[in-house]
């Protein structure tokens, strides 16, 4: 089963060609009818023309994508020490990682209460962009030892294949004994979605062994695209529950005030009979 939010891959480094418009008529047939009216002729000419003008302008437009591409390489190459510098330091706040997926809208939705446990041994998050940066790229989520798999790093890759077509492949996780989380969420939701209100999210590492639709990988592209670029804008999110909390005691502080001032007014007006 496909997880929720599944995720794109980026366009691929070149943009497929468009066909050659035909215009309704060649310059040869137009010269072969020299009996069509001259308002007819005008237009062949003028439609002639304009193919040829966009045709051009295509040309402009892949030039331009190859321009692009260069430029996103220079700039990707020149943010890596950069990423280095910001991993160092993020490693010293603990939790870090959990907390920005927890506080990010779309992946938050993702996670089960237990993938929030594992997602608490995860030191680091890493996104490589190839160097033809259309073509794929890969995320490794790095993790300290823990209860629940052998492996150090999970990745997950985006490429095109042989065929140009958007593909995906990652790390089997070595789940130890009794702790795979994928066969558990499915197990769970069997026995109990009658009787669940609120149904638990499938296991978030069902994300690594979905390969259904790669060119449709919604998490992927979230990850590469909003959370790597500026984690710290998520970590920084006020946790929701603590503001709702704070709200009730508000509330409740209120309701209280308001029944101190009933009394208050009846104390009154009993000492005025």
């Amino acid at each position: 089963m496909a997880p929720k939010h599944q995720f794109s891959l980026p366009p691929q480094a070149k943009k497929p060609k468009k066909p050659r418009r035909t215009p309704a008529s060649r310059p040869e047939e137009t010269s072969a009818s020299p009996n069509l009216p001259k308002e007819e002729k005008q237009q062949q000419e003028a439609i002639e023309h304009i193919d040829e003008v966009q045709n051009e302008i295509d040309k402009l437009n892949e030039q331009a994508s190859e321009e692009i591409l260069k430029v996103e390489q220079k700039y990707n190459q020149l943010r890596q020490p950069f990423f280095q510098k910001r991993s160092e330091l993020i490693a010293k706040i603990p939790n870090f990682g959990v907390t920005t997926f927890v506080h990010h809208p779309q992946a938050s939705a993702l996670l089960g209460e237990e993938d929030e446990e594992v997602l608490h041994y995860l030191t680091r998050v890493k996104v490589t962009e190839f160097e033809d940066s259309k073509s794929g790229y890969r995320i490794d989520f790095y993790f300290d030892e823990n209860p629940y798999f052998e492996n150090k790093v999970l990745s997950k890759e985006f490429h095109l294949n042989e065929s140009g077509d958007p593909s995906s492949k990652s790390t089997e996780i070595k789940w130890k004994s009794g702790k795979d989380l994928t066969k558990r969420a499915s197990q769970t939701q069997n026995k109990a979605s009658r009787k669940r209100q609120h149904e638990e999210p499938e296991s978030f590492f069902t994300w690594f062994t979905d390969h259904s639709d790669a060119g449709a990988d919604e998490l992927g592209e979230v990850i590469k695209d909003d959370i790597w670029p500026n984690p710290l804008q998520y970590y920084l999110v006020p946790d929701m529950d603590d503001e709702e909390g704070e709200g009730e005691e508000d509330d409740d502080d209120d309701e209280e005030e308001e029944g101190l001032e009933d009394i208050d007014e009846e104390g009154d007006k009993d000492e005025g009979r």
